[in-house]
Parts: structure tokens; C-alpha cells; sequence
């Protein structure tokens, strides 16, 4: 069955472009630095992802973000504030995400050019606003969509806004998402449907249980499949 004239609506990092892959390497080469006397990287992986999630609550999401919490993460560890040298290392660990180019998702400069013939594409992606719209410039994607959101979370109430910004009819329109968190289980609490697009760098923040017996979320393996559907 093929879905016509309906809104879609795209997240951005890990679903139109490697996002989250980068900052795994960042924290693979965090960790291989790290000389902890009793903790191994499980451990400080887990202390980490839980300083990350306070921060992103507090504070929101992008490499500064991020950058606080492997500040964070290593004070915790070694009960005393970072040396000048410490702080200095990290900083160089996190310029690769500023600088690295944006890799896009095999199949999605040409999926959304023949889509976006037959449906209206939004966009809305969540994260600091500067990093996200040096992202999107860099991905050469801005001029297939329609609108473009970048907002600082992603949850219900931020989807009954796009509804009502954009006189959305739920029942016509789709969230495509990597993530269950911020991308399919709030539209579909919005009444809208959803597609999931896995992704295996996805942030362990973002992952969480879908209902496997929901009949309006689409599950795919891969971007371009949306043209089987849409």
C-alpha cells in the first residue's frame, strides 16, 4: 500500500545523517585515555551516560553539551576538579565533532528529491540551534522541506504545536525517527503516525520500548524504503 498526499515529517541526526557515531568515537578514544585504578570502561561508561542525561535535561543537547559532561564524568571519577591539561585533552577530543563533515544516510539526498514531488516534507530536529543549522547547511537537504524546526526537546506538546502551526491532520501525517524517545512514541501520542528507521549508533538516551502491535508505526530497515510506501 502507498500512502499520497500526506505530510512527513523528518527528524534529522541519525536518520538523514550520522550524528551519534561521532560521539561514540569521541567517548571510545574518552575512555581509552582515562586511567582509572578500580573502574573498568563499562563502569565509566555508565557513570557517564548518567552525568549525560542530567546534563541533557538540564542543559539540552550538542557537542557543548556534551562536552560539559566528559568534564563532569572525569571530576566524578577522581573527586577533585579537572587540571588545566585534563580540560585541554578533552577539548581536543571534542573538536572532531565540530569540524567532521556530515556524512548523510545512504539513499537520502535522492529519496527526499522524489518524495518531496508527491508529499509536503517538514523538518524537525532537536539540539542546539547554531550546531544543527551548521549540520543542515552542510547536508545540502535544507531546500526539500517546506519548514524547518529546530527546537530544544521533542515531546508531545511539541508536536500538538507542529499540528497546530502547520494545520496538520494526524491522521495524514508521519514522523519518520531513529528514535523511539523523541520521535515515535510522542507523535503517536499526538495522534499521528509514525515511521521507525532504526539506526545501530542510536543514543542509549533516546531508546526505549515500542508497542510492537501498533498498526500506525511503520517499520523499516532502510531510508529509501519510504518510496515503497509514500
Amino acid at each position: 500500500m502507498r500512502f499520497r498526499d500526506q505530510v512527513l515529517v523528518f527528524d534529522a541526526d541519525d536518520t538523514l545523517w550520522e550524528n551519534n557515531v561521532l560521539f561514540e568515537r569521541v567517548i571510545d578514544d574518552f575512555l581509552d585515555w582515562l586511567e582509572h585504578p578500580t573502574l573498568d570502561r563499562t563502569e565509566i561508561r555508565a557513570i557517564l551516560d548518567d552525568v549525560e542525561a542530567a546534563n541533557a535535561a538540564a542543559h539540552g543537547y550538542g557537542s557543548k553539551v556534551f562536552l560539559r559532561s566528559l568534564g563532569e564524568c572525569l571530576e566524578r571519577l577522581y573527586e577533585r576538579p579537572a587540571t588545566e591539561e585534563e580540560r585541554r585533552r578533552i577539548d581536543e577530543l571534542v573538536v572532531a565533532l565540530v569540524e567532521h563533515r556530515v556524512e548523510l544516510v545512504p539513499g537520502v539526498a535522492e529519496t527526499l528529491a522524489e518524495l518531496g514531488t508527491r508529499h509536503r516534507l517538514l523538518l524537525l530536529t532537536k539540539g542546539d540551534p547554531e550546531e544543527q543549522r551548521r549540520k543542515l547547511d552542510a547536508s545540502d537537504l535544507a531546500h526539500h522541506f517546506g519548514d524547518i524546526h529546530i527546537v530544544a526537546e521533542k515531546d508531545v506538546d511539541v508536536y500538538l504545536w507542529l499540528a497546530r502551526e502547520h494545520d496538520l491532520t494526524p491522521a495524514n501525517t508521519w514522523m519518520i525517527g531513529n528514535s523511539p524517545k523523541s520521535d515515535i512514541l510522542p507523535a503517536r501520542q499526538a495522534g499521528m503516525n509514525a515511521v521507525f528507521i532504526p539506526n545501530d549508533n542510536t543514543w542509549v538516551l533516546e531508546q526505549t520500548e515500542l508497542d510492537p502491535d501498533d498498526e500506525r508505526v511503520l517499520r523499516l530497515r532502510t531510508f529509501p524504503e519510504l518510496l515503497d510506501h509514500f
